[in-house]
């Protein structure tokens, strides 16, 4: 089976009332455990390489790891470009094999944002790719990616119809309150679930996505505080609120931040009850079951994507 766009399972997803999750990669164990989760839940699925990651571990390695999970899993696997903040860069995913870029000009006015966001939406399309675009700014901190508080605001529903008919975009990221990293609130959690209905009245049937959507699940807070780690304070968006937004207008939920926490949490706690071992195996082999323990989880319980090809 080929890579696939995210047109298709987008329509069903809006239609049955859930999301795709899209989950950053950056190396094969991280890779293997999405796969093999999403293939246990029979569940379509997006991968999804950031600039970070591109500059890790090189585009032409993540494009071979994600086509050797595409033959051992058979699974429809769109392959996303995650915030890309230039024409070129976008370009240069779409001639090399991606399925599906995010422009993220949002940095920029909202006339410069429409500009840049056409453009790429015309190079994409001719060349059988699709676009989301963001509109509106996260605050905090992943990867490239470094929004203040006082820089973060939230997506206005009249201007998100009009930037959608203005650029021909496929899916657009919004800003309700969800944002990037493992501290996304300082005090109780808030999602505006009034301004995402108002933008799926304004805009029906069309995909919204939801940056920054880690849970920042405790468990693995825990664990990596308990094995040396000094994370305190984290706090992610509840999955009961993920949930609600997968029920509503939200057909893609990123996470990335807990795939890096369940991954890191693993591997200190083998380690420092290991301390002779030194083969990369013993310790990132577990790291992938944790990746692929978690990742079930949220296909299951959070986006209910499950059973859905």
């Amino acid at each position: 089976m080929p890579l696939v766009t995210t047109t298709e399972m987008f329509k069903k997803a809006y239609e049955g009332g859930y999301a795709i999750g899209a989950f950053n990669v950056n190396n094969m164990e991280i890779v293997q455990g999405i796969v093999d989760a999403a293939k246990e839940e029979q569940s379509p699925l997006i991968l999804q390489v950031s600039a970070g990651a591109r500059k890790y571990a090189k585009h032409i390695y993540l494009v071979k790891l994600v086509e050797a999970a595409l033959e051992d899993s058979n699974l429809p696997i769109a392959l996303h470009l995650d915030h890309g903040d230039s024409f070129e860069i976008c370009k240069d995913c779409v001639d090399g094999g991606f399925t599906s870029v995010m422009i993220d000009a949002s940095h920029h006015d909202f006339d410069e944002n429409v500009r840049i966001t056409k453009q790429v939406v015309e190079y994409a399309h001719a060349h059988g790719v699709v676009v989301e675009a963001e509109l509106g700014r996260l605050a905090g901190v992943e990867d490239d990616v470094n929004v203040s508080d006082a820089d973060a605001r939230f997506t206005d529903p009249e201007q998100a119809a009009e930037f959608v008919h203005l650029t021909g975009v496929d899916s657009l990221a919004i800003a309700i309150g969800t944002s990037h990293g493992a501290y996304k609130f300082k005090g109780d959690p808030y999602l505006d679930f009034d301004r995402l209905k108002k933008v799926g009245e304004l805009l029906p049937n069309f995909p919204i996505v939801l940056h920054g959507a880690s849970s920042v699940l405790p468990e693995f807070v825990a664990k990596c505080n308990e094995f040396g780690g000094n994370i305190p304070g984290a706090q992610g968006v509840p999955e009961a609120m993920l949930r609600q937004a997968a029920q509503m207008s939200v057909c893609k939920i990123n996470i990335d931040t807990d795939l890096r926490l369940a991954m890191t949490a693993s591997v200190r706690e083998y380690l420092a009850q290991n301390p002779s071992e030194f083969d990369p195996r013993k310790y990132l082999g577990p790291a992938r079951d944790a990746i692929k323990g978690m990742v079930a989880h949220k296909i299951k319980n959070v986006l209910g994507s499950s059973n859905t090809l």
